[in-house]
């Protein structure tokens, strides 16, 4: 499945209510990001960055647990058991689903040290990532809308903490560049 296939089939239309909702918050957060930067409390980069964080969360969310069918509860509470399907059986779609897991968070990863402004520590960043996709993994268990498991968690914080290195060795880059 490549990955225009992955966008249209599990991030089908909003409805309107997903719509109004989303745009109600983003309007609200606007405002306060507005009136922060207006009154120096934060920077431009900083409130551009929180609304683009705040969006690629709501897609996130809207494409890995409200747009999903309900289904049975589902856990898997052994830590790593796709790594052992994916070396003993040689599960290529398995290896692909964990390998898109750490991309699902990359984003997050590269946007959080503009939100705060500063270079984030690996674990600080893993950390995050781990935090988002327990709050995926909990909504998913919670409406029944997918597979409650800690692959996924750590996949997904693995890739906000790769996010996060990448930006701090452009950062580290370009220092070298401006100051060498």
């Amino acid at each position: 499945m490549d990955i225009y296939q992955i966008l249209i089939t599990y991030n089908p239309m909003w409805s309107w209510r997903e719509i109004f909702c989303f745009g109600v918050v983003a309007a609200l957060t606007l405002f306060v990001l507005i009136r922060a930067v207006c009154h120096g409390r934060v920077q431009k980069v900083q409130a551009i960055a929180l609304m683009l964080f705040l969006t690629f969360l709501a897609i996130v969310f809207e494409s890995t647990v409200f747009t999903r069918t309900t289904i049975t509860r589902q856990v898997e509470l052994v830590p790593l058991w796709s790594w052992h399907a994916i070396i003993r059986y040689h599960d290529m779609e398995l290896l692909k689903e964990d390998l898109l897991n750490c991309v699902l968070l990359f984003p997050a990863g590269i946007l959080l040290p503009f939100i705060v402004n500063q270079r984030i520590r690996p674990k600080v960043a893993f950390f995050v990532g781990f935090l988002i996709s327990l709050g995926i993994e909990s909504c998913q268990l919670i409406f029944a809308r997918g597979l409650f498991e800690w692959d996924d968690m750590i996949h997904n914080a693995l890739g906000c903490m790769f996010g996060c290195l990448l930006v701090d060795g452009v950062w580290r880059c370009c220092q070298k560049v401006k100051f060498g």
